[in-house]
């Protein structure tokens, strides 16, 4: 217990850096963690024996910042599109065609390569701008607050589920997946992530002017993006437990002491990116 707290105090430090960085600095990181988390399902899933088809992902991860930045954020549609295409194109023509082939290629770019392409948008709100006291810029504010709750909700849930689920964890919430996670776990974990976006609106009233909080969510957008997520990130970490059973894996990796690989840190956050992004997309004005 004692590592895995500070490992994730380590990591916290790390992401503050980055969201006082400009924009494109935090895209970049991104695009490596990501990058790592892909590389670990996509090496987990061939242990596994599966015939995966990698190069399109990896296109379009790889062409995510450039057009994000030059053409639009809606680009990643069609870049998930396109990459399936050429899955599709590459298994069909294979001698002996299977369809798990497919389903098993297009893992990494649904639950891995689309979620880092939402945290690329998200990240490049404003490219170039830096968040100084005497210089307030309302768009970096939206970046950083969008991004702070991306990471916030479903880390807050993370650490909440797993103190409350030590304390007085005895129902079993999802045994067939993950036996280890209880019903008051997964509680605790709903009221950390509300507790967590709770924070972050309260840290908005008090950094942010007015002109800058009018970019912002409205008060009662925070409590349920809150709840929303933590149920988004509970699914997302599940989602990565049945995983690694499948592939009989205890951890993606072992790049971080007392939590595992990057993917194993990064599933919960990875689909309460795509929540944001389309909470940006349809209800924020920039």
């Amino acid at each position: 217990m004692k590592q895995r707290t500070i490992t994730g105090l380590a990591l916290t430090a790390f992401l503050a850096v980055m969201l006082w960085l400009p924009g494109w600095c935090m895209a970049i990181a991104v695009m490596v963690c990501v990058s790592l988390a892909m590389y670990e399902e996509m090496r987990a899933l061939k242990k596994a024996g599966h015939r995966i088809v990698v190069w399109p992902t990896w296109a379009a991860m790889a062409l995510s910042i450039p057009l994000t930045y030059f053409l639009s954020q809606k680009i990643m549609i069609p870049l998930v599109a396109a990459a399936f295409l050429a899955m599709c194109v590459q298994v069909l023509f294979r001698e002996e065609p299977e369809l798990t082939d497919l389903e098993m290629s297009s893992l990494p770019l649904v639950t891995v390569a689309l979620p880092g392409l939402s945290l690329v948008t998200l990240s490049l709100i404003d490219p170039y701008a830096w968040h100084t006291p005497d210089n307030p810029l309302p768009l970096h504010a939206v970046e950083v607050v969008t991004l702070t709750l991306t990471f916030a909700i479903p880390l807050m849930g993370d650490m909440m589920a797993l103190y409350v689920g030590k304390a007085c964890g005895k129902r079993k919430f999802c045994p067939a997946v993950s036996p280890k996670k209880t019903v008051e776990g997964s509680i605790g974990g709903l009221a950390g992530s509300v507790l967590g976006a709770v924070i972050i609106y309260l840290m908005t009233l008090w950094l942010c002017n007015a002109e800058t909080r009018s970019y912002l969510p409205e008060w009662w957008m925070y409590p349920l993006l809150g709840l929303l997520g933590g149920f988004v990130g509970q699914m997302g970490d599940l989602f990565a437990s049945l995983v690694k059973r499948h592939c009989g894996l205890k951890d993606f990796s072992n790049i971080f002491p007392g939590h595992g690989g990057m993917l194993d840190r990064l599933d919960s956050v990875l689909f309460m990116a795509v929540l944001m992004y389309c909470y940006r997309l349809f209800f924020m004005t920039v």
